[in-house]
C-alpha cells in the first residue's frame, strides 16, 4: 500500500471519527437541553483540532515506518486530484445550504453543524475515491 493509499485511509477514518465524536457530544447534552441551545462551538473546535493533530501524527508515524514509499508519482498525483474534486461537491452543497439557511435566518447552530457536516462529507467521499482508485485502477481521462 502506498503513501498516498494510506493517507486517504486515514483521513476518512479520521473524518468518521471525529464527526462521530462530535455528535455523542452534542447529542448528549441535547438530553438535558434543546438542541439548539447545546454548547456545541467548543466540541467542534475541539474534535476538528484533535483530528489534524492526530492526522500529523499518523502521516508522519506512516512516512517514517517506511520512507522508501513516500514519493509520489503521475498516477498518485491523478488519483489525488480526481478524489479531491469528487469530495469538493459536499462543501459546495454544504455552503449553498448553509448560505440558504442564514437567508431564512435559521439559528446559528444549524448553519454552523450544515457547513461541518459538508466538510466531513466532503473528507468522506474525497477518500473513498481515493481508497477505490488504488484499489480497482484508475482510468485518467
Amino acid at each position: 500500500m502506498s503513501f498516498e493509499e494510506k493517507s486517504a485511509w486515514i483521513m476518512g477514518v479520521l473524518a468518521v471519527g471525529s464527526y462521530a465524536a462530535y455528535l455523542v457530544i452534542v447529542l448528549g447534552q441535547a438530553a438535558v437541553i434543546p438542541l439548539t441551545s447545546v454548547p456545541y462551538a467548543a466540541p467542534m473546535l475541539w474534535t476538528i483540532g484533535a483530528s489534524i493533530v492526530i492526522s500529523i501524527v499518523l502521516h508522519i508515524l506512516i512516512r517514517m515506518a517506511s520512507p522508501r514509499n513516500a514519493g509520489k508519482d503521475q498516477r498518485d498525483r491523478e488519483i489525488y486530484r480526481f478524489g479531491e474534486y469528487v469530495g469538493q461537491s459536499f462543501v459546495i452543497a454544504g455552503a449553498v445550504a448553509a448560505l440558504i439557511m442564514a437567508m431564512v435566518s435559521l439559528d446559528y447552530f444549524w448553519i454552523a453543524n450544515v457547513i461541518y457536516l459538508g466538510f466531513v462529507l466532503s473528507a468522506v467521499l474525497g477518500s473513498i475515491t481515493k481508497v477505490i482508485a488504488y484499489r480497482r485502477g484508475f482510468q485518467a481521462w
